[in-house]
């Protein structure tokens, strides 16, 4: 008996079609790719630079390499003294730095959300004419009104002080606008049922509108922390002592120690503060960062 074979069938199966390459999408992502290197590229080089000694820097200027000085620099730039006194290190400008930056963000936060608890619940007969002259102080920045500003310091002794750099900064047309907008969009029967439930005006704003607001706050927080993390001119010409000195203007005053002098200025150590001075306003970022989303795009209460 002889066994017949039959070719086996193969099982065929359609081929899986490629999706078109969707070029506006490849554009995009170029796009994105070209701008986060052109940002990240001038950080890489300070941080390799500051790795160099100051008569590598000086001869060569900017590296792409790194040196065998890194943990040399950014040592001397924290714990060292230096200056003109010989009385200030970058630990002290560090501090002096987060203080004028939650300061700065805290009291433009608290005097912000209390102007526009004023002027939404308030019922006040010129309400919306006094946001608009609050509105307006956004035409006038600091640089407008310096002279003005530091001449009220100089006649109430605040020179020299952390209430004299942060108090004459924390009036916020912006922090004001956005609270304003928050605060109006909280719904009506929530302040009703407040009402009725015996809640004072105090009582209200502290445990309910706080609470509503922690986005904004959020959003609001690292907006201003950074604004006055930044802040050169302010404190340039409100501190004359070094140990008032803030971190930005200590990278400048690094440089600046030894122009009557012979000497190569600290360039290792000055770039080393400069990456120092970028990390605290990163960490707030990054530690907010899903909150500040929030608060600038959620409008459901």
């Amino acid at each position: 008996m002889t066994e017949i074979s039959q070719p086996l069938e193969k099982a065929t199966t359609p081929k899986a079609r490629r999706k078109p390459i969707k070029w506006s999408v490849v554009g995009d992502h170029t796009v994105l790719i070209l701008g986060a290197i052109l940002m990240v590229l001038p950080v890489f080089m300070v941080f390799a630079t500051s790795s160099h000694d100051k008569i590598e820097i000086a001869r060569n200027g900017m590296q792409f390499g790194f040196g065998d000085q890194l943990a040399v620099n950014y040592g001397k730039a924290m714990f060292e003294k230096g200056g003109f006194t010989d009385t200030v290190d970058g630990s002290l400008m560090l501090m002096n730095s987060l203080i004028l930056g939650f300061g700065f963000a805290i009291g433009k936060i608290i005097i912000s959300m209390m102007a526009a608890y004023a002027i939404v619940y308030f019922r006040l007969r010129f309400a919306t004419l006094a946001f608009w002259v609050i509105f307006t102080t956004l035409l006038l920045p600091l640089e407008v009104r310096i002279l003005p500003s530091y001449e009220a310091i100089q006649r109430l002794g605040m020179a020299n002080t952390y209430s004299g750099l942060i108090i004459p900064l924390i009036a916020s047309a912006t922090g004001t606008f956005f609270f304003r907008q928050f605060f109006r969009s909280v719904p009506e029967e929530l302040v009703e049922a407040a009402r009725i439930d015996g809640a004072g005006p105090v009582k209200f704003f502290i445990d309910i509108l706080v609470p509503l607001s922690r986005t904004m706050i959020a959003a609001i927080f690292i907006i201003m922390f950074v604004f006055g993390w930044n802040q050169y001119l302010w404190p340039t010409m409100i501190t004359t002592e070094e140990s008032m000195f803030t971190l930005v203007r200590g990278i400048k005053q690094i440089t600046q120690g030894v122009i009557d002098s012979n000497d190569i200025p600290e360039f290792g150590q000055a770039l080393a503060l400069s990456i120092i001075a970028i990390i605290p306003p990163v960490l707030i970022v990054l530690f907010f960062q899903n909150w500040f989303v929030k608060g600038l795009t959620e409008s459901d209460k």
